[in-house]
């Protein structure tokens, strides 16, 4: 299961920490100005995850390098277009004379589409930007708990929305047969994950095809997450939406303005409470979570603006 706390406070930019249960690293959604950030939650970073790199969602990144330099390991930077030569443009602002090249390494991962991106290294203290190779994925991140997917959206520029999948999860039910637990269930299984419905599967010098004890697993869907960050209330947007985020366990998504302020929402390619409230119902998005709100509003008008958001979400 994912939780994302948003780190920043109502008068500051966004920043989004996400972690999931029995998993031991953070991963953070932009970069804006944060003080509910720990140092530790910051070194314990694995991926930042970028969605554009306007001064409010990228500001921080200073701080996340301040703190990060010295765990040497390696961190992953995934962002679009332009990405990597602005993170090497932060990293260049400082004399790093001091700091030994083995202090971290990052690895961004500059996205070209939905499916494609560049990855590039950088290491002190030169911070060179080091070509690695191309990549063509589903998933713009993966590891043994869950798959990243992104989606472009338009906000004057590209912006890119993420979706975090956690991964199905098979267990056994020995009381369907009568069997004991041996390293047949490991078996089992990778032939379930990898559809090797002939596997041979050894159960008391008794040999079975996998497909015919398939029976036994009891297959769990994992938890999702979205990400929505900037993006105009257009049809191709919420198109996008709509396909990318359909069913989507919890998302949380941008509502820049109150309805009241849509003509706002429209001239500078942000969404609205209404607007964002519709396309997560439209969406079929259970829980979502209206998101980075206009710095000009006070705390009544963030509330009014939250209402707005929900009525809209649950209209019939």
């Amino acid at each position: 299961m994912f939780t994302a706390t948003v780190k920043s406070a109502q008068d500051e930019d966004i920043s989004i920490l996400i972690q999931k249960d029995n998993h031991s690293w953070n991963y953070l959604c932009d970069c804006g100005e944060a003080s509910g950030l720990t140092v530790k939650e910051i070194q314990n970073i694995k991926v930042v995850f970028i969605s554009h790199t306007h001064i409010d969602h990228f500001i921080n990144f200073d701080s996340i390098i301040r703190h990060q330099i010295g765990i040497e390991r390696r961190v992953v930077i995934v962002g679009p277009p332009g990405i990597a030569s602005q993170v090497q443009a932060k990293l260049l602002g400082y004399t790093w004379n001091l700091i030994d090249e083995n202090a971290i390494i990052y690895e961004v991962r500059e996205l070209q589409s939905k499916d494609k991106y560049t990855s590039f290294e950088l290491q002190p203290p030169l911070w060179n930007l080091k070509k690695v190779e191309e990549s063509e994925v589903d998933y713009v991140y993966q590891n043994d708990d869950f798959n990243v997917s992104v989606v472009f959206l338009d906000h004057k520029i590209p912006t890119v929305a993420y979706k975090f999948e956690e991964k199905e999860k098979i267990k056994i039910d020995i009381s369907k047969a009568d069997f004991k637990p041996g390293k047949w269930v490991k078996q089992l299984k990778d032939a379930f994950e990898h559809q090797k419905l002939d596997t041979e599967i050894i159960i008391d010098d008794v040999s079975y095809e996998a497909k015919d004890l398939f029976y036994l697993l009891d297959i769990q869907k994992g938890d999702s997450l979205g990400i929505i960050m900037d993006h105009a209330p257009s049809i191709e947007n919420h198109e996008k939406i709509k396909t990318h985020f359909k069913s989507c366990e919890t998302v949380l998504i941008e509502s820049f303005y109150l309805n009241e302020d849509k003509d706002f929402a429209v001239k500078n390619f942000h969404s609205y409470a209404e607007q964002s409230g519709k396309i997560a119902r439209l969406s079929g998005i259970k829980n979502p979570i209206p998101v980075h709100f206009s710095r000009k509003y006070s705390e009544d008008q963030i509330t009014q603006l939250k209402k707005e958001f929900y009525a809209s979400f649950k209209q019939q």
